[in-house]
């Protein structure tokens, strides 16, 4: 049984992370010119519109017995479907659409860190862009717009909870080879860890593809964001991560993942890289070779992980209502954390 001491941190923190996504929301969509939209649960398996993630997630599937036994999976982000979105909504230039994406991904288990849930819930957001917009500039405007959004959340909960400030007035940009040569001897996490405690936010740069030793930062999908376009510093990337440095976990706080949107180039390109030309067969690849799809930049922002930084939360089970391993729940509660 919950004591009334206990009941009355529930609703406070509910309080508070509606509070987050409400002014949160509003300021998204004033900054990049963006309009709420609804959004599917599931899409059908075959279709191309599945966000594979790293290749090797299982997404959760099912068949419908009156469609024939069509089967369909449960999303594992809206990537792709939002830039057929873009298309069918005839969403002009310059304006785009965001979306309450609500997500499974049971082959999470990452759990030790307590940011990590086979529940995902995100802001995903598509943006009309030109041809001509498909750069490095377009790319930085709109992180900086994202971060103001955050920042001015920031300051309404100060005003309203009295929760002080903590980012910079600015994010840092850098990329992802800058940041291999600065720390060769450190993991890619670590790395994050340690430029973001450095300048408190940071956006890196060039995610997906090749370090100079071969290696990648970290896995990004060859069908949606373009990580291997060769930029004016003669490095590759239109694509990176927001990350904070978390005072209360004292690490790196990946908050969003986004980037310029693959053209039918990278498309092919990407997608030999990675040897997955197989998808070029399937309905949305084939559209996009067509010239049927606009070009874009979007990406996903964590619902649970902006409410659990801007909270000072310790777990994610603290701003969302989810399932974590016994030994991890029970390990939590004595360090005073409340799941929802």
């Amino acid at each position: 049984m919950l004591n009334s001491s206990q009941k009355n941190g529930f609703m406070e923190t509910q309080k508070k992370i509606f509070y987050v996504k409400e002014r949160f929301e509003k300021y998204l969509s004033k900054k990049l010119n963006l309009q709420k939209v609804m959004a599917p649960l599931f899409v059908e398996k075959n279709s191309g519109i599945q966000d594979n993630l790293n290749g090797i997630e299982r997404p959760v599937s099912f068949k419908v017995r009156a469609f024939d036994n069509i089967e369909y999976e449960i999303v594992q982000s809206l990537a792709k479907w939002k830039r057929f979105a873009l298309k069918k909504y005839k969403i002009p230039v310059g304006k785009g659409i965001f979306t309450e994406m609500k997500a499974l991904r049971p082959d999470e288990a990452n759990f030790e860190t307590g940011i990590h849930s086979i529940y995902v819930d995100q802001w995903d957001w598509e943006k009309r862009i030109e041809h001509k917009d498909r750069n490095l500039r377009t790319l930085k405007a709109t992180v900086k717009s994202i971060y103001r959004a955050i920042k001015e959340v920031e300051r309404d909960l100060y005003e309203k909870f009295n929760i002080k400030p903590i980012l910079p007035e600015e994010i840092t940009f850098i990329h992802s080879e800058d940041a291999f040569f600065l720390f060769s001897n450190l993991s890619p996490k670590e790395r994050e860890d340690k430029l973001s405690e450095m300048y408190g936010a940071i956006f890196l740069i060039g995610i997906g593809g090749k370090l100079p030793d071969g290696s990648i930062h970290d896995g990004r999908a060859p069908d949606y964001d373009d990580w291997s376009t060769p930029t004016p510093e003669g490095k590759k990337g239109l694509n990176g991560d927001i990350i904070f440095w978390n005072p209360v976990l004292k690490r790196g706080f990946e908050i969003s993942s986004m980037g310029i949107r693959v053209d039918k180039d990278t498309l092919i390109k990407q997608l030999k890289i990675r040897k997955a030309t197989k998808r070029l067969e399937l309905p949305w690849h084939r559209m996009l070779l067509n010239g049927e799809l606009p070009e874009s930049i979007g990406g996903g922002i964590g619902q649970s992980r902006l409410s659990m930084f801007l909270l000072r939360k310790k777990h994610i089970g603290e701003v969302q209502a989810s399932f974590w391993p016994k030994k991890i729940i029970e390990s939590r509660l004595k360090e005073g954390v409340m799941f929802l």
